[in-house]
C-alpha cells in the first residue's frame, strides 16, 4: 500500500485543478496548530471555533481569487490570518461593550458600590489609554506588531517570534526599540502617563 502525502502546495495545485478534496486535506493538516493558536488567543472555544471557522472561509476566498502566491510557507501564511481574525474579534468586543449592574455600580443587593476611583481618574486613565494606543500607532510595523502581540494579545516572547517568523532575540530587539521609541514620543509630545 504506497500512500503519497502531498505538500501543501501540491494539495494547493490539485484544489486549483479541481479537486475539491484537496483543500480538506490541507484545512485537516494545519486545523490543530490553528485551532490552539486561537484559543489561546480568545481563551473561549465557542468564539475560538468561530473565528477558526471564518480564517479558513477567508482563506479558501484568497485562494479561489488567486492573492494567494505559495512561498512555502502555507502555515505561517494561515497563522496570519487567524492572527488578523483574533484582533478583528477583540476590536468589535471592544466597541460593544455592554453594561451590567457590576459596571453600572449595583451589586446584586441593588446597593451601590463604594467607588474606588473618581470620575476624573477614569477620564485621567482613558485618556492616557488613549495617548499611548496613538503613539504605538506611529511606531514601524515590526515594532508596533511586537508590542501588540505582547500587551494586547499577551503572548510570550516565544509565541511572538513564532507568530512573526523570527528568532525570540529579535522579537526581544524589537520590543527594546518599541520602547526606546515610546518614549521618545512621549518627551517630544510632553505626554505624563501618571
Amino acid at each position: 500500500m504506497n500512500v503519497q502525502v502531498l505538500s501543501d502546495q501540491g494539495l494547493l495545485n490539485s484544489y486549483l485543478s479541481g479537486d475539491q478534496s484537496a483543500i480538506s486535506q490541507l484545512i485537516e493538516r494545519h486545523s490543530r496548530r490553528v485551532r490552539e493558536y486561537i484559543r489561546m488567543m480568545v481563551k473561549d472555544s465557542d468564539v475560538a471555533d468561530d473565528i477558526f471557522q471564518e480564517t479558513f472561509i477567508k482563506a479558501v476566498r484568497v485562494i479561489d481569487e488567486g492573492r494567494y502566491t505559495d512561498n512555502g510557507r502555507f502555515l505561517s501564511w494561515i497563522l496570519r490570518i487567524a492572527h488578523n481574525q483574533v484582533i478583528d474579534y477583540f476590536r468589535s468586543r471592544k466597541q460593544q461593550k455592554h453594561v451590567n449592574e457590576a459596571d453600572a455600580g449595583y451589586n446584586v443587593l441593588g446597593t451601590l458600590r463604594f467607588a474606588e476611583h473618581t470620575v476624573e481618574d477614569d477620564m485621567v486613565s482613558a485618556q492616557i489609554t488613549s495617548d499611548v494606543r496613538r503613539l504605538v500607532e506611529m511606531l514601524p510595523e515590526e515594532q508596533r506588531e511586537v508590542v501588540m502581540l505582547r500587551y494586547y494579545s499577551g503572548l510570550s516572547f516565544k509565541e511572538i517570534a513564532e507568530q512573526t517568523n523570527v528568532s525570540i532575540n529579535t522579537a526581544l530587539g524589537r520590543m527594546r526599540y518599541a520602547l526606546i521609541n515610546l518614549r521618545k514620543m512621549i518627551k517630544d509630545n510632553n505626554l505624563s502617563l501618571s
